[in-house]
């Protein structure tokens, strides 16, 4: 009867795996995430973006702290390079979970043309279903889940954003800005919870007190500076702590 079920799981076609990877949409992760671009559509009209604009750089760049980062930049009115920089620099930290996911979802006959557009669509939430799920996926059958839940979810957010950005004209102030609340909430516990050692909660720490006296010196490079100074006191905060603890 095993062996059965796992080859009819096996047999399934690749509209089958796609669909199923659109129905993990509605899992509480990829809803947070909708919600939290409902946030994301309140700061980008305060930020004086209009809805297309908006709703292309979910799209196009699919990291909502990269986007944060776009929007104060423009808020600030920093240089186009400062902000190229900043944005290029956070959009780093992807890097790593492009490479450890892509080799998850390659089977003999996947094309690298494939692995290339479906890793524009790894981002934090979608690296951490896809981390969960692709174990008990056929390895044939992994960029056809993928594909199905990452282009979904953007997709959804994307027409999210444009659907908030203009209901808000129509909102009472107050439910405006609650709904703005919940991008730095998300920000805040999606780095929180994908912090996997003592350092990288201390960073989120470190570069949010690092921000004030980063705005002083220098409010064109405000957020770069204080994920730098943040992170170098974090990491050595880290080693100190790590290093205390194995004397005892």
């Amino acid at each position: 009867m095993a062996n059965g079920v796992a080859g009819d799981v096996s047999d399934a076609s690749d509209r089958t795996w796609i669909l199923r990877g659109m129905r993990q949409v509605l899992s509480p992760p990829a809803l947070i995430l909708v919600t939290a671009h409902l946030g994301f559509a309140g700061l980008a009209r305060d930020a004086g973006v209009d809805w297309l604009e908006a709703s292309f750089m979910v799209g196009a760049i699919w990291a909502l702290p990269a986007n944060l980062i776009l929007l104060g930049a423009i808020t600030a009115g920093s240089s186009l390079a400062a902000t190229a920089l900043a944005v290029g620099l956070s959009s780093l930290r992807l890097m790593p979970m492009v490479l450890a996911l892509l080799p998850e979802m390659r089977a003999p006959r996947t094309r690298t043309s494939t692995l290339f557009v479906l890793s524009h669509f790894i981002a934090i939430t979608a690296w951490v279903v896809a981390m969960e799920k692709l174990s008990t996926i056929p390895r044939d059958k992994r960029t056809a889940y993928f594909g199905g839940f990452a282009v979904t979810l953007c997709t959804i957010n994307v027409i999210a954003v444009a659907f908030a950005f203009n209901l808000m004209g129509q909102l009472p102030a107050i439910a405006t800005g609650a709904l703005a609340f919940f991008t730095p909430v998300y920000f805040l516990t999606s780095l929180f919870g994908s912090a996997r050692d003592l350092s990288g909660r201390l960073a989120l720490l470190t570069g949010m007190l690092a921000v004030p006296p980063a705005n002083w010196l220098a409010p064109e490079f405000d957020i770069l500076i204080a994920g730098i100074v943040g992170g170098a006191v974090a990491f050595g905060m880290g080693r100190w702590i790590g290093r205390r603890r194995d004397v005892r």
